[in-house]
């Protein structure tokens, strides 16, 4: 389901400074942060990145009337892992959806800016869809195996891209269920239902089925919400190993896992981006107030 977003505000006070209020959304930003985007140019938002690999140029989304990105403009560096962080309906999903166009599945979608990968635009009348799918994989929140055998869940991309060779199929599973660190907890029984496999191997499961196809991006949508420590912490030491050759983008509620896991960190609120650093500064030294009242508890 797509996400709504309602943006209100009240006039801020004399000294322009946002204040908890008991509001549902639970914070304000000042009134000059809602009305306009910051500079291109901002410390804030613009980290040292070596080797961008998808750039968001003034982005902005609607659902229907309501809009749900303001003018988003950031970088996502190659074969690291990103996270997007904030309060739910701050446009996190929404903005990690746009990277493989699956916001246009939905009805009244209007969306202005863009979206580059290597300087090619993911809007282009000329793209093809489904080979950006390829190129973007996708896991879910929710671990969604295909009723199938575990075999077949990790085979179906290639056999829709038109592979039908048995050897390179084995060989492909082999080495996805290798690559999601599943290979030796399913190898003896490849040939049974998926949906047999606890929540954390499904959800490795579906990594797998994501990297059959050799991404160049991953993008996991809270892949952990559902998941228990144990389970957790694989996914975690799953996405370190990843990134050693894919870029992975990553939207999570969980502050912790973000300091934990990503390099990078994009912090919105109110479809807007308020500050996007390397980790380990956004967490022990943000620039904005906002991020620091976030990340300390004040809201969300």
């Amino acid at each position: 389901m797509a996400e709504s977003l309602e943006v209100s505000f009240e006039p801020s006070q004399e000294n322009q400074e946002a204040m908890p209020t008991d509001a549902e959304a639970g914070y304000e930003l000042p009134q000059a942060d809602l009305a306009s985007s910051p500079p291109e140019d901002d410390p804030a938002i613009n980290p040292q990145l070596e080797r961008p690999i998808l750039d968001v140029s003034k982005l902005s989304l609607w659902y229907g009337p309501t809009q749900a990105l303001f003018d988003i403009s950031l970088s996502i560096p190659e074969k690291r892992i990103t996270a997007f962080i904030g309060p739910s309906g701050c446009g996190k999903s929404t903005l990690l959806r746009c990277f493989n166009r699956l916001n246009d599945l939905i009805d009244a979608v209007r969306i202005e800016g863009d979206v580059t990968i290597e300087g090619d635009s993911i809007h282009d009348a000329a793209q093809d869809v489904n080979a950006l799918r390829k190129r973007v994989g996708m896991v879910f929140q929710k671990s969604n195996p295909f009723p199938k055998s575990i075999y077949e869940n990790v085979a179906y991309g290639p056999r829709v891209q038109g592979l039908r060779d048995r050897r390179k199929l084995d060989e492909i599973v082999e080495t996805s269920l290798r690559g999601a660190a599943l290979w030796d907890e399913v190898k003896d029984r490849l040939n049974e239902s998926a949906l047999g496999l606890s929540g954390g191997q499904q959800q490795r499961l579906c990594i797998a089925r994501a990297i059959a196809v050799e991404p160049e991006i991953i993008l996991l949508d809270e892949p952990c919400s559902a998941l228990d420590p144990i389970a957790t912490a694989k996914i975690e030491s799953l996405m370190n190993e990843l990134k050693e050759k894919y870029t992975l983008i990553i939207v999570t509620h969980n502050m912790q896992q973000a300091s934990r896991i990503s390099d990078y960190t994009a912090f919105l609120y109110m479809g807007r981006l308020i500050e996007y650093q390397e980790t380990e500064k956004l967490f022990i030294n943000p620039i904005k107030k906002q991020t620091e009242d976030y990340i300390t508890g004040r809201f969300g």
